[in-house]
């Protein structure tokens, strides 16, 4: 018979909601379970209902670990404490015996007065015995355990016996056919009318298979942890370094220092809407020793804590080749050698570009990059993007170079894919230029780029973005 969920309903991930329902009905079902067996006659002289009465104690043990799950499923992974190593001489379970819950348990009663047993068929089954053969006495029971647990067995019956306490324990056995199963046993001492032991009377099931998935869950679990501790550790790292490396400054800055003939300078990181995700994404601005101003923003692929070291290299190689004197076109030639001979190979974009205040030139150049946007009167563009692959893609890669000359009040944008979710960037593109109005309005960089966080800042990003604002003063 097809399962009644697989025709009409797709399995799917539970809803809270959904979950809260299930918790529902398994603490209703507990709470009749309950009362089921609270109206069960306590005739200890009845097997029968001494049986029934333990299937119930096993049923709301069952039930306690349904709700517990359930929990565990709405409220996530409990903290992790250390995991207990293996029992010594475990092994793999095996197949566990066939047919239904019943061929699993089994009940037992041994009579003290006349040193009698007597066994349900089923209990054989779970031992691995022969139904022919006569029931163990509690002397030749222990012969079935392994011997790092019979202490344990031999404890809970001497308590029963001595002391009329209950059993509630679990044991391994070395069943005939070499498995090792795992057997919970529960019951009680029978007692005559002046409260003396005349019998002790037990129900046994094989749990190896829910013992063995009740491992599963917890080795998931714990594996799980570690992985949200490795992300959380390699979350702070790569956060820590992308602090590190990027430029300290906030608010406005103005370059060159000296000189009426500045940009005003502002810019902003926008991370992605999942916290995990850190990428490779970069903006730059460095004043040379010529004077000159290197603007630069740039993108290298992936994510990840190996991602941002890579990320820093390529800045301070940026920076090392500008103050050397390389221009934009072959500043990215060399950055691309250096991304090739890593060992790790990687791909990234980047656009460096280096403005002479003395003539408002800008000089560019770019690397599979988005081209800047320059705003002028109210209205935006996008200049024309001279030849250049991404870096990595290729070795040996030449990059061509393009001027402007701005004027005093142009504004400049470069900015990094990722500002519009699922998107590509001329999607980006379009909105920033559809700011220009804005723009126009606005008296510093640093409003600029509050503009442009107010318009994309809130949504959920799929990946890291940043922008840098450069606005010619007068």
């Amino acid at each position: 018979m097809p399962s009644p969920i697989s025709a009409d309903r797709p399995a799917q991930p539970p809803g809270r909601g959904s979950v809260e329902a299930l918790i529902s009905q398994a603490r209703r079902l507990k709470g009749d379970v309950d009362a089921v067996r609270r109206d069960a006659r306590s005739d200890d002289s009845d097997p029968r209902e001494r049986w029934q009465r333990a299937l119930c104690d096993l049923a709301l043990l069952q039930l306690n670990d349904l709700d517990e799950h359930l929990a565990q499923l709405r409220d996530g992974p409990p903290p992790v404490a250390p995991a207990p190593a293996p029992p010594a001489g475990g092994t793999a379970p095996g197949r566990p015996p066939s047919g239904s819950l019943l061929s699993r348990v089994g009940s037992a009663e041994w009579n003290l007065l006349t040193d009698e047993a007597s066994w349900s068929g089923e209990l054989y089954q779970i031992l691995g015995l022969d139904p022919a053969a006569p029931p163990l006495t509690l002397d030749e029971l222990p012969a079935l355990i392994l011997d790092a647990d019979r202490p344990r067995l031999t404890a809970m019956v001497t308590d029963c016996l001595v002391d009329a306490k209950p059993i509630d324990g679990e044991f391994r056995i070395l069943r005939s056919d070499g498995l090792v199963r795992t057997v919970h046993m529960m019951g009680e001492p029978v007692l005559d009318a002046d409260g003396g032991t005349t019998s002790m009377w037990a129900v046994l099931r094989d749990v190896t298979e829910l013992r063995h998935r009740r491992r599963t869950v917890h080795e998931t679990r714990d594996s799980l942890q570690r992985h949200r501790q490795h992300v959380q550790t390699e979350r702070r790292l790569a956060v820590e370094l992308q602090e590190a490396v990027l430029p300290p400054w906030r608010g406005s800055l103005r370059l060159p220092r000296r000189g009426p003939q500045t940009l005003d300078l502002a810019a902003h990181y926008l991370p992605a809407a999942t916290t995990t995700l850190i990428g490779g994404d970069w903006y730059d601005a460095l004043e040379l020793s010529d004077g000159d101003t290197l603007l630069s923003v740039g993108d290298l692929t992936g994510h990840g804590v190996s991602v941002t070291s890579g990320m820093a290299m390529l800045l301070g190689a940026v920076r090392g080749m500008a103050m050397a004197g390389s221009g934009p076109g072959q500043l990215l030639a060399w950055l691309n050698q250096l991304l090739d001979a890593t060992v790790q190979p990687a791909l990234g974009s980047a656009l460096c570009c280096r403005y002479r205040p003395k003539t408002r030139t800008l000089t560019w150049a770019q690397a599979g990059h988005p081209a800047p946007l320059l705003f002028r009167g109210g209205t935006g563009r996008v200049l024309t993007s001279p030849d250049g692959v991404l870096l990595g893609a290729t070795s040996a890669a030449a990059y061509g170079q393009a001027e402007v000359t701005l004027e005093p009040g142009d504004l400049l944008l470069l900015h990094t894919d990722g500002l519009v979710p699922g998107q590509g960037g001329t999607a980006a593109v379009d909105r920033l230029l559809d700011l220009a109005a804005r723009f126009g309005t606005a008296r510093t960089a640093q409003d600029c780029v509050r503009t442009v966080v107010e318009e994309f800042g809130e949504r959920e990003r799929e990946d890291n973005a940043c922008v840098l604002v450069a606005q010619v003063t007068a």
